[in-house]
């Protein structure tokens, strides 16, 4: 089992900035890939970014986000900037044993979620 805790999350103005962390714990030797999924109100759940040996990023984020890995602290960070009220969603930590993927079914573990809300 892996345990993820996500943090990071608030309420900011348009055009601001937040960094989401996700410590994991338990059995971390399996995890391959770490990724970030939002799901917004009304709306299912997508993919934002993922990071293995390197980082992929969905279109709608390219650019202002960037996700980074601490292997050592088995933690994942996803630095937010420019955002927008668009980007308003639950954040969600998940891992894979995959090298690759942007398939929520590919992942095993998931985070509680952490809320980001921004205001226009």
């Amino acid at each position: 089992q892996v345990q993820l805790v996500e943090s990071g999350g608030g309420l900011v103005q348009g055009g601001g900035s937040l960094r989401l962390s996700c410590a994991a714990s338990g059995r971390t030797f399996g995890i391959n890939t770490m990724g970030w999924f939002r799901q917004a109100p009304g709306q299912e759940r997508e993919f934002v970014a993922s990071i293995a040996r390197s980082p992929t990023y969905a279109n709608s984020v390219k650019g202002r986000f960037t996700i980074s890995r601490d292997n050592g602290k088995n933690t994942v960070y996803l630095q937010m900037n420019s955002l927008k009220p668009e980007d308003t969603a639950v954040y969600y930590c998940a891992t894979s044993d995959l090298f690759y993927s942007t398939r929520q079914r590919d992942y095993a573990y998931w985070g509680q979620g952490t809320q980001v809300t921004v205001s226009s």
